[in-house]
């Protein structure tokens, strides 16, 4: 069984990713790691080249901000990468450059790829998901947050990324999957006030039309971390990859996990999500398989 990593990025220092956090934590798992870099002007190529890995392929790519048809240039990049692995493979193990796999998960996913392998109904494997929020103590704690993702698809030419790249489709069609008992940490809401409102003036330029990300970048230089539904605190241990950089960023700041912010309609979804355990009307780009 083979098994590729895939990841995309550009501009990985202006926009404090945790990339080489998000790559060295699947790293165990993958036989190849696919890193398509983008025409970053801020010393990305220098940061990947750093992590001087074997298992790591880097390739260059010259992001189009407004690709042909309407795509989305996260889309293609991915869709690029995703090119870019051994035609061996069984699975591609997709990861952003704002995720992470804790290790605890590693055994998990080799035996549930084993399993499936030869399963040509199954197309992907769904992973559950935790957002974390302000600081690396609070993950979010309502429908806001998407429940659920695909990170492991089967080496299909006809499996191609979907929209902005958050999950992936079957000539169109949405995939077949799996859902495993392993969870992807985000961390793309994690940054300084400032950082964060950079980033959504970054992201803004790339994916919004030009009037709404006008709009963004006359706004505020700072981020507003009380504008949020629903948060809880965190009680596990962050990925091993993690850590340090956990321990040198984690901001001291106190948020009211208290506060409900909901209309009527999300707050009875809500209530009816933490007494049943389903998420109701939740959009799923994935067929669950039984």
């Amino acid at each position: 069984m083979i098994i590729s990593g895939f990841t995309i990025i550009n501009n990985a220092v202006l926009n404090d990713y945790p990339i080489l956090e998000a790559i060295r934590s699947i790293l165990p798992v993958v036989d190849e790691m696919i890193v398509l870099v983008g025409d970053s002007t801020d010393g990305t190529l220098a940061l990947i080249e750093s992590l001087n890995e074997e298992k790591i392929k880097i390739h260059h790519s010259v992001w189009d901000m407004k690709p042909a048809n309407g795509d989305n240039v996260l889309a293609v990049e991915t869709n690029k990468a995703l090119q870019l692995i051994h035609p061996k493979s069984d699975w591609a193990f997709y990861i952003q450059g704002d995720e992470n796999i804790h290790e605890k998960f590693h055994e998990t996913i080799l035996e549930a790829c084993k399993k499936y392998k030869d399963d040509l109904n199954v197309e992907g494997l769904l992973f559950k998901y935790l957002h974390f929020y302000g600081t690396y103590d609070y993950v979010g704690d309502s429908r806001r947050w998407y429940s659920h993702e695909v990170r492991i698809i089967r080496n299909d030419t006809s499996i191609k990324a979907y929209r902005d790249a958050q999950g992936f489709r079957k000539n169109g069609e949405k995939l077949q999957v799996k859902l495993i008992e392993a969870t992807v940490y985000h961390y793309g809401w994690v940054k300084s006030p400032a950082s964060m409102q950079q980033k959504i003036k970054n992201v803004a330029k790339i994916l919004l039309p030009e009037d709404r990300a006008e709009e963004i970048l006359k706004g505020s230089d700072i981020f507003d971390f009380s504008m949020f539904d629903s948060l809880k605190k965190f009680t596990g241990t962050h990925p091993i990859v993690m850590q340090n950089r956990v321990k040198a960023n984690n901001l001291l700041v106190e948020l009211d996990i208290q506060k409900k912010q909901f209309s009527f309609k999300e707050k009875m979804l809500y209530r009816l999500e933490k007494m049943t355990g389903k998420r109701l009307f939740e959009f799923k780009n994935y067929r669950i398989l039984k």
